[in-house]
Order: structure tokens, then C-alpha cells, then sequence
């Protein structure tokens, strides 16, 4: 199953328009996709926020993961404070994985957004979070936090952001997306055999592990008969016809 580096930003020294900094909002947004994460089978590791964008790097590639996500709000420069708006999907340009998920991301983003001629993905190469990451990596820039409308914006649709891009990771991975809801738990009900976890809601999804008859397992979401579980370690599908709630 997929597992991405969360990475909101850490520079609380970026003061929003009104109130508020953006390493406050950016971890605000992140406390929201957790949830649509965990819904969707999708494994996550947070970077920790008393360590620089070079700890996040560090800290990334010291583990294994399909995708790094890095999530701002941009300024705007002294010339033209407040002047700005739009959102930014920074992609590494000798990345097509890259370029591909940015490109998913800032699509979908034209949904909620209202400039979305104001919503592009482009390449950098000045960015270390997106260019000296070994996971795929997209740096999100999600408005100007300078701009009166950008601020509001951003601040009262957090949600939306957070559902948004999650399920753009989904179309990225090719997994169904799942509503977040209440962790649940259940018990593996077979004959006593063993109940199989897989790497995709179907019979024809690899097997990942699997489960004892009898077995609590924790229930994060559900997909067409399929429960998103999680047991031992283990994220992944298993039929809710053997699990009772």
C-alpha cells in the first residue's frame, strides 16, 4: 500500500494577511488529511515541526516513500504584497512521476478554487523539498497568504483542501478514494481459516498478509465490500463479508 511523507510547512515567521502564520495553517490542513489518509489505505509519516525543510529532506530519505507532499501558502514580493493570487504545484522537472501527480493535483484544485485559470503545475529548480527528495515529491504553494481573498479562502475551506488532494493522491496511486470517518473496529469471522489482506479492493489485488480467524482488526473505511484495514502493521483490503463490526 502507498505511504507518503507529510510535510506541512514549518516557518511560522510567514504571517498571513489578518492573523495567523503559515506553518500554523499549513499543519492545520495536515491535521485534516491525516484522517482522508488513513480512510484510503494510505500510510503516513509527519515530519517533526522543530526541524528545518533540511530535516524534513533528511528525515524522508531516510525512510521508503512513494511520495514526499510538502504543503505551503506563498508571499508575494515586497512589490506586489497583496497584490497576487493563485495556487502553484511545484513538480521535479526531470520527474515524470512528479510532473504527473502535480499535474493531478493543481486539476483537481481548479474544482474548489475560484480563479482556476489560477491554478497551475510547474516545474522548479531551486526546490530542495521537491528536488533532493527520493520519493516522487510535489511542493503545494495553495495561494498567497498576503492576499486578503487568498487568506480567506484558504483558511475556510481547509476541509475541502484536505479531501481535494487526498483524493488526487488516489487517482495518483489508481486506489478508490474513501470519505473519512470513525475508526471502527472488527473480528475475523471465517471457519478458521486465514482472512486475506490485499493491495487493492478485488480478488485479483496481490496479497499483503493476513488475518487468524478471530483476529480484532482496526476498520478505517470501506470500499465496495472492502474494509481499508489495519492489523499488525499491515494496512490494506479485506473482504467485510468475513469481518464482523
Amino acid at each position: 500500500m502507498p505511504k507518503v511523507f507529510l510535510s506541512p510547512s514549518t516557518q511560522e515567521w510567514n504571517k498571513y494577511a489578518t492573523d495567523g502564520n503559515e506553518e500554523l495553517y499549513m499543519n492545520l490542513l495536515a491535521d485534516r488529511i491525516e484522517p482522508y489518509l488513513r480512510s484510503c489505505g494510505i500510510s503516513f509519516v509527519r515530519n517533526d515541526p522543530a526541524r528545518n525543510v533540511t530535516g524534513a529532506i533528511a528525515d524522508s530519505n531516510a525512510g521508503y516513500y512513494d511520495v514526499h507532499l510538502a504543503l505551503h501558502s506563498n508571499a508575494a514580493p515586497e512589490n506586489l504584497v497583496g497584490k497576487l493570487r493563485g495556487i502553484d504545484i511545484y513538480y521535479a522537472p526531470k520527474s515524470s512521476q512528479s510532473e504527473r501527480l502535480a499535474n493531478i493535483i493543481a486539476n483537481n484544485l481548479k474544482s474548489i478554487y475560484p480563479l482556476p485559470d489560477k491554478v497551475r503545475a510547474i516545474p522548479t529548480y531551486s526546490l530542495g523539498e521537491v528536488l533532493r527528495t527520493k520519493a516522487v515529491a510535489v511542493l503545494c504553494e495553495l495561494g498567497y497568504h498576503d492576499n486578503y481573498a487568498d487568506e480567506a479562502w484558504l483558511k475556510s475551506n481547509l476541509e475541502a483542501i484536505a479531501r481535494n488532494i487526498v483524493d488526487s493522491l488516489c487517482d495518483y496511486f489508481g486506489i478508490p478514494f474513501v470519505p473519512a470517518g470513525a475508526v471502527r473496529w472488527g473480528t475475523v469471522t471465517t471457519d478458521g481459516s486465514n482472512l486475506n489482506i490485499r493491495d487493492y479492493p478485488s480478488l485479483s489485488g496481490n496479497i499483503i498478509g493476513s488475518m487468524p480467524d478471530g483476529a480484532q482488526v482496526m476498520i478505517n473505511g470501506e470500499s465496495n465490500g472492502w474494509y481499508i484495514v489495519n492489523y499488525n502493521g499491515t494496512t490494506g483490503y479485506s473482504s467485510s463479508q468475513f469481518i464482523t463490526l
